[in-house]
């Protein structure tokens, strides 16, 4: 891996606040205090850098459960023979790119973590980019598949597959498991994410000989109909309408009202209850490419981590994104653990040199910081997310 080591940049500290975290108490808030609390080796700083407010607010939350179960069955890490405290400091990016900057900043400037989770979704993730990458804090994305997000920063990587693949994936399944030769996309501009995932689904089924027709809506739209009039006009065999999970299920609930009655696909956002609610009855059928289902047994550990979450969760499964958030945990565990200290620089290298393996999967970054995970099919049958199949693209 051709991961750059980076000097540490000592940072003046303006204030230190602590928000949450498994025994961690009040930060000091002088930089000498907390260079003496960082020797003593109290806490070390894991910044969670999420969406807790906005459009994304459902996605984020589910990737907090899974950080946070992780961190209440491992809430220290051993550094020299010491076990040291985790402490969880959680910066909102509120859904937007503008914001992100800023929580990431405050995380680095201000909190001084040491290693940073998130964020959910492409679009705040790469709003965070450039402060991660000239920072020195490495930083862990958790369901950001834009391949642009770690492209060219050697502190950003990540533990989910990467929309190239997701896009191929879908595009496989339609073609040759669902027997589509058409496609009607849509686009959600303005949403990363969105774009790109159509775009390489587009690229993929068009290799495969078929035929795409496309058609564009902004984020925050919730009248649909045009467009599905435009693309139902082609007679398309499928629909794949990769966006956030607010407009893609307005979208779907309308392209069922108004006639379509061929399969209707999607990514990954797609698995919130806030889509179900939203979608209603509409949402019965449709299928979507995601991370993990309880059913696909990625690893030796993924029917023990599920199990686990059904006692603690009255049998309720757990989404794609927990699980790859308490996986993103504990890879960050390992490497603290591995660098023998919370100096950010040393956890950046433990971290590009990892061989993990967790519940959704191994994790082995590439040269740009990606992992090659395996992809899962799921449908909505009878208002629940179900396993439907497991696809692999070589």
């Amino acid at each position: 891996m051709k991961k750059k080591l980076m000097a540490v940049a000592l940072i003046t500290v303006l204030a230190l606040t602590s928000l949450t975290g498994c025994g961690g108490g009040a930060a000091d808030e002088s930089a000498e205090g907390t260079q003496s609390a960082a020797a003593s080796g109290d806490t070390v700083k894991i910044g969670v850098l999420q969406p807790i407010t906005g459009g994304m607010a459902a996605g984020a939350a589910i990737e907090i459960e899974g950080i946070e179960l992780a961190n209440s069955e491992r809430p220290t890490v051993n550094i020299g023979g010491k076990d040291v405290t985790v402490e969880l400091v959680k910066a909102d990016n509120k859904s937007d790119k503008v914001e992100a900057a800023n929580a990431a900043t405050k995380l680095i400037e201000q909190d001084q973590v040491s290693v940073i989770l998130g964020s959910y979704s492409s679009t705040p993730s790469l709003g965070a980019y450039d402060v991660v990458r000239n920072g020195n804090v490495a930083a862990v994305g958790i369901s950001c598949t834009n391949p642009a997000v770690t492209e060219g920063n050697d502190n950003y990587f990540r533990v989910c597959f990467i929309d190239p693949y997701q896009g191929q994936v879908m595009a496989n399944y339609a073609y040759n498991k669902l027997g589509a030769r058409t496609a009607a996309v849509t686009t959600e501009q303005g949403n990363d994410y969105s774009v790109g995932l159509a775009q390489y689904f587009k690229a993929e089924f068009e290799k495969l000989g078929g035929t795409v027709y496309e058609a564009a809506y902004q984020t925050g739209d919730q009248d649909f109909n045009a467009q599905i009039t435009s693309l139902k006009a082609n007679n398309p065999d499928i629909f794949f309408v990769p966006g956030n999970f607010t407009e893609a299920a307005m979208f779907i609930k309308q392209a069922k009202q108004n006639g379509v009655t061929v399969p209707l696909l999607g990514g990954d956002t797609y698995e919130v209850q806030e889509f179900l609610d939203v979608a209603g009855a509409e949402s019965e059928g449709v299928e979507f490419s995601a991370f993990f289902d309880p059913d696909a047994e990625l690893t030796p550990l993924t029917k023990e981590f599920v199990q686990k979450y059904r006692d603690a969760n009255e049998g309720k499964d757990p989404a794609g994104v927990t699980a790859l958030a308490y996986d993103a945990y504990n890879l960050v565990c390992d490497a603290i653990e591995a660098a023998g200290t919370t100096d950010p620089v040393a956890i950046r290298d433990a971290l590009a040199a990892s061989d993990f393996t967790g519940v959704t999967g191994p994790v082995k970054f590439d040269e740009n910081g990606n992992p090659t995970k395996a992809a899962v099919i799921k449908k909505v049958e009878n208002g629940k997310f179900v396993f439907a199949d497991q696809v692999t693209v070589q």
